[in-house]
C-alpha cells in the first residue's frame, strides 16, 4: 500500500541522514557549505548564494527545515528576503477534527501562506499533528506547550523530562520550529501587575501560573541547552515566544515586553553556539507610531535575529475587522524589519477561525507583506502590480483575475453583475459602464478620437 510505502522510503531516509550525522543549516552554512535547501532558497528569491550562506552563517536569515520532513519546499525567513506570513490553524476543545483541519492547510498552501502553525490543544494531537506535516510543502510549526499540559493535566506537574519528551516526539514527526516562551523569568511576575491586561499569550500564561503555583524559574529557560541539543539533532529551528507580549495599546512597549525581550536576545546567542537557528516572536497590540521602535529595539537586543510579529495590531476595536488592523500594523512592521508577519482573522478574539476567516486572513496579510515588500525595493515584488496595470488597461479580465492575491474572489465580484463571458473581454465594467470607463476614454485619446 501507499503507507506503507511511505513508511520504507521515511525509514531509508532516516536511515542514511542518521548515518551522515546531517546538521543544521546554520552548521553547514558557517563552514561556507551550500546545501540543497540554501541553494532552492536563492534561486526562488533571486540572490546570491553567497550572500545567502552569509545571512543563515550570521543569523539573519533561518531556513526552517525538519529533516524528518520529507515533502517540504524550503523557505528563507529575513530582512533581505521577500517578507513572508504564517497561517495559524488548529482545534480546539470546542470546535474542529483533523478534517477541517486539512480543509484549512489546503486553503493555507491554495493562497500562500509561507509556514503553518498547528495550535490544536485537545483530542489526539499527535495524530492532528502528523496528518498537518504530511500534506503540508511548508513549515510547520507548534507551541509544544498545549501537548505538554495535556500530557500533564496540570501545570503543577509539568516535568522537565515531560518538557523534552513532547519536544523530541514533535521533533522526530517534522516540526520545523518550536515556540517557546523561554524569555519569561520569575522576576517579570510582578511587572504583569502593572498592565491593563496582564497576559494574553497563552503559552506565557501557562509559564506564569506554572512559575506563580510551584515558585520556581521557567522551566524552558532551566533547561534550554537540552532543548538546543533536540533542536541541533532534527535541525528544528526555536521561535522564541513573547509571552509578554501586549495585548492592548496601553500596555504596548512597556517594562514586561522589554525585559524578556532582552532575554530572547542572550538565548539566541546561546542557541547560535550551538547552530540553532532562531527567530523571535514580537507583539502583539501596538500604537503605529510605536512600530518602528519595536522593530529597531529587536533588531538592537536579539542581534537582528529575523522578526516574527503578531500583526502588530494599530487598534483595539477592530472586533470582526481585526485582519485589517493587524495587516495594517503589518505592513508598517515589515517596512521597518519584521521578516514574518503571523496572520490575525476576523475572529481574533472572538472564536476558532473556520475555512473562510484562514482564506481572508491569509489574503489580507499577504497584501500587507508585499506591500512592503514593494516599498523596501526587494527583488521582484513589483513585477506582478505591473503586470496588473497591463491587464487592467488591455482590459484583459482573465489575466486581472490571475494576478490578484484571491482570484476567485477577484472573478466572485466582477461576475455579480456582468457574468457572460462576452463580458471578459468588454471594454468597461459595471462600475462605468460602456461610456464612462476612463481607461477607454484614455484610449480613444490616444487613438485622435472624438470623446
Amino acid at each position: 500500500s501507499s503507507n506503507i510505502k511511505r513508511t520504507k522510503i521515511s525509514f531509508f531516509i532516516n536511515l542514511k541522514r542518521l548515518l551522515m550525522r546531517e546538521k543544521t543549516q546554520m552548521y553547514y552554512a558557517r563552514r561556507g557549505e551550500l546545501t540543497k535547501q540554501m541553494s532552492y532558497v536563492a534561486k526562488v528569491e533571486g540572490i546570491g548564494e553567497n550572500l545567502l550562506i552569509d545571512e543563515v552563517a550570521n543569523g539573519r536569515i533561518i531556513i526552517p527545515a525538519n529533516v524528518n520532513h520529507i515533502n517540504l519546499k524550503p523557505m528563507g525567513i529575513g530582512r533581505k528576503l521577500k517578507t513572508k506570513i504564517n497561517a495559524n490553524i488548529g482545534n480546539s476543545s470546542l470546535s474542529s477534527d483533523i478534517c477541517a483541519e486539512l480543509r484549512k492547510l489546503e486553503i493555507c498552501l491554495e493562497f500562500g501562506a509561507d509556514t503553518v502553525m498547528d495550535l490544536s490543544t485537545d483530542g489526539d494531537l499527535d495524530a492532528i499533528r502528523s496528518a498537518i506535516i504530511e500534506h503540508s510543502s511548508v513549515p510547520v510549526g507548534t507551541v509544544p506547550m498545549y501537548e505538554i499540559l495535556k500530557e500533564a493535566k496540570e501545570v503543577t506537574n509539568i516535568t522537565n523530562e515531560l518538557i523534552l519528551s513532547v519536544l523530541e516526539k514533535q521533533a522526530r514527526q517534522g516540526v520545523s520550529y518550536f515556540t517557546i516562551h523561554a524569555g519569561f523569568l520569575r522576576e517579570f511576575l510582578p511587572l504583569v501587575k502593572k498592565r491593563k491586561m496582564g497576559i494574553v499569550s497563552r503559552g506565557g500564561s501557562l509559564s506564569a501560573s506554572y512559575m506563580s503555583k510551584l515558585n520556581r524559574q521557567n522551566p524552558f529557560y532551566e533547561i534550554f541547552d537540552q532543548i538546543l541539543e533536540i533542536c541541533a539533532k532534527y535541525d528544528v529551528s526555536l521561535s522564541l515566544g513573547d509571552g509578554l507580549r501586549p495585548g492592548c495599546l496601553y500596555d504596548a512597549t512597556d517594562e514586561a515586553q522589554l525585559s524578556e525581550l532582552k532575554v530572547l536576545g542572550e538565548l539566541t546567542l546561546r542557541a547560535w553556539q550551538k547552530d540553532v537557528q532562531v527567530m523571535i516572536e514580537g507583539p502583539g497590540h501596538v500604537p503605529l507610531n510605536q512600530i518602528e521602535y519595536n522593530m529597531k529595539i529587536e533588531q538592537e537586543l536579539c542581534h537582528d535575529a529575523p522578526f516574527y510579529v503578531l500583526g502588530p495590531l494599530v487598534s483595539d476595536i477592530g472586533a470582526g475587522y481585526d485582519h485589517i488592523t493587524s495587516a495594517i500594523g503589518g505592513t508598517m512592521a515589515a517596512y521597518h524589519g519584521a521578516s514574518m508577519l503571523c496572520y490575525v482573522t476576523q475572529k481574533e478574539h472572538l472564536g476558532l477561525p473556520n475555512e473562510k476567516d484562514v482564506r481572508e486572513g491569509i489574503v489580507a496579510h499577504k497584501i500587507a507583506a508585499h506591500a512592503a515588500d514593494v516599498a523596501l525595493g526587494k527583488t521582484g515584488a513589483i513585477e506582478k502590480d505591473h503586470a496588473m496595470s497591463d491587464a487592467r488597461y488591455a482590459f484583459d479580465w482573465n489575466k486581472q483575475f490571475e494576478l490578484s492575491f484571491d482570484p476567485k474572489k477577484a472573478r466572485e465580484l466582477h461576475d455579480e453583475s456582468l457574468p457572460e463571458d462576452a463580458f471578459k473581454s468588454a471594454h468597461f465594467c459595471s462600475m462605468c459602464g460602456p461610456k464612462f470607463c476612463a481607461y477607454k476614454i484614455s484610449k480613444d485619446l490616444e487613438k485622435g478620437e472624438k470623446c
